[in-house]
């Protein structure tokens, strides 16, 4: 059976379907006038140089307007990149509990419990556009990058240390291509304060600068700040990307993600940790700790990278991890650690291995721990969505191949237009692989994967304070193409639809509406993870959805009950389709946290 629409168009890239993002980045009033409130070495992957800052920015590129097709690439030509570890720096000027206008900062609100939280690592991410290689048979292409690079480097950090990320904005301010020179830089999903969340409103231009305040604590801290909150709300594995109202979907795509992990004494990032609180995962990042930051590109008749001219991003035919190719990765006979991540714009993946006898251990939902690992065959990836996968090369014989796969291109096929190199097994078509594993050898492997993970916060005695219900739907034959809603309404940072008392809980209801939408949204809740109490009447079955969460796979008709809880800090967050095309026009809505 077919899986429902989950693409923004059906059309090839280039064409028109509904309204224009040109003609709703002209509509400001339909989203409101913005208001601005608030060294291992490893014989496994290949790292990311850093990126020298440019003397002058590259020459904006004559945009191709249509798209036949992407060139043919030769499969498994270049090594896993590993995006560059974002080392701490000294900001100057110094971060302020005020934003420092007179210095170049963005108007903010001043950031919530500094005094509490002030900030002992500081770093700087500069977004400015460059040049960059998709696949060695292709040329530089015009990008976005954090650093100039994708994906942009990862931040890794520990609970109990605020950090301070100060984002820059060096893009062409006269540029006039898709995509908007204006930044706003989400966190996901972060417990963190408003003004710090990189809500879609309070974007800035080129020339600013605007710190984020991370406190990095576990959610509960006024009730347990002895312990930093409560531990087990602990959430491991972030990222980070452009929030910017009505351009989320092509400054993403750009190349405008990267990925903040986190570490505590539990997971501590060290599978050889003496602490007996430690699981001692496979550890080392970069070299048994790999993030996989998939996306998918089309590209041009001469090889560069496609945007559409009209703003909107429909699924590309070339499918790309940590910015490259199907690329290949050598590695040894032990268990590995991988962070899957969807940067999106729009499509889901359904990964598997090419030897079904070896599967899929998923230990972590959308960072979040499960109380045991899950094996699975193969697992239904949304946008936004985190799954944090073991999988054990042990049994393996030097000189094996393993790929794996997409076994669902939701009819929109990968374009290769080569042979496998190597033989691939029978039933696996090139087109189908996304990455290689080449086993290459016999390593010391001291990490493990236990039985028990963690246990999960108890809810059932919390008392609930509200309800709210969250519909979502596509509205036909809207004059002005305003297609996708939430009860009703087009995003407006102006206009909170709902407001929650900080410290209490509440049950929401979440419903994709069959009748007026065929599509499945992958809906994202800002700032707190929730709890599935039910999905359509009943407990859901999905062991992959039964622990802690903050995306929630919506097929057409369905109807999802979570259980939320609001700590910690106030203001203005969001709920909103990570489809980007559907939250672009304007199936995203605001919520406020309140005394």
């Amino acid at each position: 059976m077919a899986r429902p629409k989950e693409d923004a168009t059906k059309e090839m890239p280039g064409k028109k379907n509904g309204i224009s993002r040109r003609s709703a980045l002209k509509m400001g009033a339909a989203a409101g006038a913005v208001t601005v409130l608030t060294s291992r070495k490893s014989t496994a992957n290949v790292f990311m140089p850093p990126v020298q800052s440019l003397a002058a920015p590259p020459p904006e590129p004559v945009i191709c307007s249509t798209f036949i097709g992407s060139p043919a690439t030769r499969p498994f030509m270049q090594q896993l990149p590993i995006p560059a570890l974002l080392q701490p720096t000294t900001l100057n000027p110094a971060p302020t509990l005020s934003a420092n206008t007179a210095a170049g900062e963005a108007p903010r609100a001043d950031h919530q419990r500094w005094n509490e939280f002030l900030p002992k690592t500081q770093y700087a991410i500069h977004t400015k556009p460059a040049l960059v290689t998709f696949h060695p048979d292709l040329p530089p292409s015009y990008v976005w990058g954090f650093n100039g690079q994708v994906q942009g480097p990862t931040i890794l950090e520990k609970y109990g240390r605020p950090t301070v990320v100060r984002f820059y904005n060096e893009l062409n301010a006269t540029h006039t291509g898709p995509g908007v020179p204006e930044i706003t830089v989400h966190l996901h999903n972060g417990h963190t304060a408003s003004e710090s969340d990189g809500f879609a409103g309070d974007y800035f231009g080129t020339g600013l600068f605007k710190d984020n305040h991370y406190v990095n604590i576990y959610a509960g801290y006024d009730n347990s700040p002895q312990t930093l909150g409560d531990p087990f709300e602990a959430q491991y594995t972030y990222w980070y990307h452009d929030h910017r109202a009505m351009a989320t979907a092509p400054n993403t795509y750009k190349g405008l993600a990267g990925m903040y992990w986190l570490f505590d004494n539990r997971d501590s990032g060290n599978e050889n940790d003496t602490n007996p609180a430690a699981l001692r995962l496979p550890s080392g990042y970069g070299v048994h700790d790999i993030p996989l930051e998939f996306s998918d590109k089309s590209f041009c008749s001469d090889g560069t990278l496609f945007m559409n001219p009209d703003g909107n991003v429909p699924e590309g035919d070339k499918w790309c991890i940590n910015g490259a190719i199907q690329p290949y990765m050598r590695v040894n006979r032990r268990k590995y650690r991988f962070r899957f991540l969807n940067t999106g714009p729009s499509r889901s993946w359904t990964h598997a291995l090419s030897d079904p006898s070896m599967p899929l251990t998923v230990i972590a939902t959308d960072g979040n721990l499960l109380e045991h690992p899950v094996q699975v065959d193969s697992i239904l990836h949304s946008v936004a969505e985190r799954y944090d996968v073991i999988i054990d090369f042990s049994q393996r014989n030097i000189g094996d191949h393993i790929y794996l796969l997409n076994v669902d291109d939701d009819g929109h096929p990968q374009f290769v237009g080569n042979p496998s190199p190597t033989p691939l097994p029978p039933g696996v078509s090139i087109e189908q692989v996304t990455m290689r594993f080449d086993v290459i050898g016999d390593e010391s492997d001291n990490s493990q994967v236990p039985a028990t993970l963690t246990t999960y916060p108890n809810i059932s005695n919390i008392p609930i304070a509200n309800t709210m219900n969250w519909k979502f739907i596509r509205k036909n034959n809207d004059p002005q193409g305003l297609n996708f809603q939430i009860n009703g309404k087009t995003f407006d940072p102006n206009r909170s639809d709902h407001q929650v008392t900080k410290g209490t809980a509440e049950i929401w209801t979440i419903e994709n509406l069959a009748p007026q939408s065929n599509w499945t949204h992958p809906v994202h809740i800002h700032f707190e993870e929730f709890r599935v109490l039910t999905r359509n009447g009943a407990p859901p079955t999905n062991p992959l959805e039964m622990g802690r969460k903050d995306v929630i796979r919506m097929p057409p008709g369905n109807k999802v009950e979570i259980f939320m809880q609001f700590r910690d800090f106030l203001g203005r967050y969001l709920i909103h389709c990570h489809n980007m095309d559907h939250e672009d026009i304007f199936m995203m809505v605001r919520w406020d946290i309140v005394p």
